[in-house]
């Protein structure tokens, strides 16, 4: 999926109708390329490549059944990795960025990224966002920058070859100039193996990764052979290019066929360039034996908030996409299988006993501290769960690996309840223990705000904005929710300081760890990318958990 800031439409290229005729009419060629050598080094670490296969240290043949998380824009968000195995996906595609485009992730954070993915019995699969679209998309760096982000996260990876793969770029050419993929693919991969990487590296296509002009396809042979290790899959990302089973099926038969390693690394079930077959494109994948990753878990902005596979990252809260990918026919739930190297205990199916009730403590106008004991389990608790409890429903609050959490965000003078669940290592989850009810404090001073909004750029169809949140009170703000609603129809697609929600015209922002506590006098900044239509009025009203600031 291209960034979730302002890019073109992924067009459909006029003659794709032509090519699709062809197909269905196989009177394409089959492909100029014959099945590549295979020359895998004898007993590999990690995860390699053998007769077009996947195949982990085992020797299992390891499918993909999984989904994207967006996580270098919802770094708050990790305990998603968390739901997501819950869910029954066996691999995770993360997003990060070289900084170039986004704040950059460093080793700790890609460290914990693949600890989290370990922790919850997942494949990481690492991609860097800040290619998407080169030679089209301004902004956009090339694979040889992105190479140069691995070599310096390295030693984040080093042997983690059993659990991770690199995927060197995300959609690293749009429409413009997309010949030069395969030099620069080859490069990237031989600049990574002198490095020392012994990792399977995942290479996704041109055209924003849906190779309407089949560059991957037409020359995937020589890229696979220009890898010393020879342990390079290949992705291609269905959206509207793939639009009927006849293309789906064509493309994925083809690279079976001369024994290539595909992966649909990226796919939905609608986008505005076009209608995706994800029908086709997930019995198709099954019954090839493909791996998938549908695009995503949640957050989207910018137009395609429809690719959500649940609401706010709430688990609870599927949305129809997210419905068909995990429980529907060929889905997630009724196809994954877990890694070998995770379950090659035995597979162990006993949960952990209940946690102990939470207490509650230092409860303010905003947040919270639960604490609770600890649960018990034959090989280690790894993380608990944190729900809040509406009647005989519930609903996420946070995920955390310690036995006290602090709640921020919370509404002044609301009525709380909470409960914990526990997991272990093999991701089974817990009783859920018993419940605490807690009741916020009301706004009073802490509460006293003022909120500076304006403009800092337009262009046509989007915008830059920026937001100073300044506390006008006589005690520090520790913790907040700010809300807003536009009158012009315009949505947030990226937003830094905060992590943005968006139903409609309202909008809720939730602060980041390091904006969250706002001195007496003091302020924080918060900026923002955003669509529009043809007025761009700024919003009137502003809450702060849940009291009026004043607009400035």
């Amino acid at each position: 999926m291209r960034s979730r800031t302002r890019t073109p439409a992924r067009p459909r290229p006029p003659h794709v109708a032509a090519l699709a005729a062809a197909l269905l009419g196989l009177l394409l060629p089959l492909f100029a390329f014959g099945p590549p050598a295979q020359a895998a080094p004898a007993a590999p670490a990690g995860f390699r490549v053998e007769n077009g296969r996947l195949l982990e240290r085992s020797g299992n043949d390891f499918v993909m059944r999984g989904v994207n998380h967006a996580h270098t824009w919802y770094p708050n968000q990790i305990g998603a990795l968390a739901h997501i195995k819950a869910k029954g996906a066996n691999t995770v595609r993360v997003v990060l960025s070289s900084g170039d485009r986004w704040t950059r992730n460093d080793t700790a954070d890609v460290a914990n990224v693949v600890a989290q993915c370990k922790r919850n019995r997942l494949i990481c699969v690492l991609e860097v966002h800040d290619t998407t679209g080169y030679g089209e998309q301004s902004g956009a760096v090339t694979l040889a920058r992105a190479a140069d982000y691995w070599i310096g996260v390295r030693s984040a990876l080093t042997g983690q070859e059993d659990h991770v793969i690199v995927n060197l770029g995300n959609e690293p050419y749009g429409n413009n100039d997309y010949a030069g993929w395969t030099a620069d693919t080859k490069a990237a991969i031989q600049r990574l193996r002198t490095a020392g990487f012994d990792h399977t590296l995942m290479v996704d296509a041109p055209n924003w990764g849906q190779d309407w002009a089949f560059t991957m396809r037409d020359n995937a042979a020589s890229v696979f052979a220009a890898d010393p290790d020879a342990n390079t899959v290949f992705s291609i990302h269905m959206y509207g290019v793939f639009d009927t089973a006849a293309e789906v099926s064509d493309y994925l038969n083809r690279f079976v066929a001369a024994k290539l390693p595909l992966v649909v690394g990226e796919f939905g079930h609608d986008h505005s360039d076009g209608n995706p077959d994800e029908d086709a494109i997930l019995a198709t994948a099954q019954r090839l034996g493909i791996g998938y990753l549908g695009w995503s878990w949640s957050g989207n902005g910018g137009g395609v908030e429809y690719l959500d596979m649940v609401t706010g990252f709430d688990p609870n809260q599927l949305t129809g996409w997210g419905q068909r990918l995990f429980n529907g026919a060929n889905g997630i739930a009724a196809t994954a299988k877990e890694a070998a190297i995770y379950s090659a205990s035995g597979g162990d199916t006993t949960p952990p006993t209940a946690p102990g009730t939470p207490t509650a403590s230092g409860v303010t106008s905003s947040s919270a501290t639960l604490t609770w004991a600890a649960a018990t389990d034959a090989t280690g608790v790894t993380g608990y769960d944190v729900v809040r409890v509406n009647g005989t429903g519930e609903s996420g609050a946070t995920t955390t690996a310690d036995t006290s959490t602090t709640l921020t965000g919370l509404t002044p003078a609301t009525s709380y309840t909470f409960a914990v669940y526990a997991r272990d290592a093999a991701g089974n989850r817990s009783p859920r223990s018993g419940t605490v009810t807690l009741t916020t404090a009301s706004g009073g001073s802490t509460a006293a705000c003022a909120v500076g909004y304006r403009v800092t750029g337009e262009w046509s169809g989007g915008f830059q904005g920026e937001l100073v949140l300044r506390n006008t009170g006589t005690s520090a703000i520790d913790g907040w929710t700010l809300r807003w609603t536009f009158a012009g129809g315009q949505r947030v697609s990226h937003l830094w300081g905060g992590t943005a929600t968006q139903a409609g015209a309202d909008v809720t922002v939730t602060a980041a760890s390091y904006t969250a506590n706002i001195p007496a006098a003091g302020s924080v900044t918060l900026g923002f990318t955003a669509t529009r239509g043809s007025t761009n009025p700024a919003p009137t009203a502003f809450t702060l958990n849940g009291v009026s600031c004043t607009a400035s």
